[in-house]
C-alpha cells in the first residue's frame, strides 16, 4: 500500500471520480461542484440527485466575487467552508444557531433556531448565499421570506439530510425562483453544503 501526501490523495481521488464519470453527460459548469460533492461523500448517487437551476453556479461565483456573505445552519458547515478565501474576496461566513438571541426567540415563540437564524440573516446588509445542510425549517422559512419579499438570495444551497419535511422543503426552494443547488431527496448534510461552497470558491481561485 502506497502512502501519499494529502494533496496527492485528493488529486488521485479526483482522477478516480473523473474516470467513473466518463460517458455521463454533465454540464461543464456544474462538473467541478458535483465532483467535489462526490469526493466528500464517496456517493455517486449525487450524479442524479444534485440539481442545479440554470446558471446557478455562475450566479454563486458572481456573488462571491462581489463580496457576498454565506449563511449556514450548522457550525459543522461553518467550520468546513474556506473562510480565508471568502474573506479574501470581501465576504464572510455566518452561523447564528448558537447566538443567545436566536435561542431565546426560538424558545419564546416555539419555533426552531434554524427558522430564527434565517430571520436574523435577513437583517444583514450584504448579498447573501444560504448553505443549508441540516435544517429543513431553514429552507421553509427562507421560502416564506422570499415570498414576502423580505430577502432575495443570490443562491440557495439546499442540502439538508433526513426524513421529516426534508424532501418537501427542498422542493419549495426549487420552485422559489431563486438560483439553487439542491440535493433532491433525503440525502445531503453539512459536509455537502460546505463542499459546494468550497467548490465555488476553488473555481474562482483556480
Amino acid at each position: 500500500m502506497e502512502y501519499l501526501k494529502p494533496m496527492e490523495i485528493e488529486k488521485r481521488s479526483m482522477e478516480i471520480i473523473s474516470e467513473e464519470l466518463r460517458g455521463i453527460k454533465i454540464p461543464p459548469e456544474n462538473r467541478d461542484v458535483l465532483m467535489r460533492v462526490i469526493h466528500t461523500t464517496a456517493d455517486f448517487d449525487y450524479v442524479e440527485n444534485l440539481k442545479f437551476s440554470d446558471g446557478a453556479v455562475a450566479a454563486g461565483i458572481e456573488a462571491i466575487k462581489n463580496g457576498a456573505h454565506i449563511v449556514t445552519d450548522t457550525n459543522m458547515a461553518f467550520s468546513g467552508i474556506n473562510k480565508r478565501l471568502v474573506r479574501s474576496l470581501g465576504g464572510d461566513v455566518h452561523c447564528f444557531m448558537a447566538d443567545p438571541d436566536v435561542a431565546g426567540q426560538a424558545k419564546a415563540r416555539g419555533v426552531t433556531r434554524a427558522a430564527v437564524s434565517i430571520e436574523k440573516a435577513c437583517t444583514l446588509k450584504h448579498e447573501l448565499i444560504f448553505a443549508v445542510g441540516n435544517a429543513p425549517t431553514a429552507l421553509m422559512r427562507l421560502d416564506e421570506m422570499i415570498k414576502r419579499r423580505k430577502i432575495k438570495p443570490k443562491l440557495i444551497i439546499g442540502v439538508p439530510v433526513g426524513f421529516v419535511n426534508v424532501v418537501e422543503a427542498k422542493e419549495l426552494i426549487m420552485q422559489s425562483g431563486v438560483p439553487y443547488i439542491v440535493a433532491q431527496g433525503r440525502k445531503g448534510g453539512s459536509n455537502v453544503a460546505a463542499a459546494i461552497c468550497n467548490a465555488l470558491l476553488y473555481k474562482i481561485k483556480r
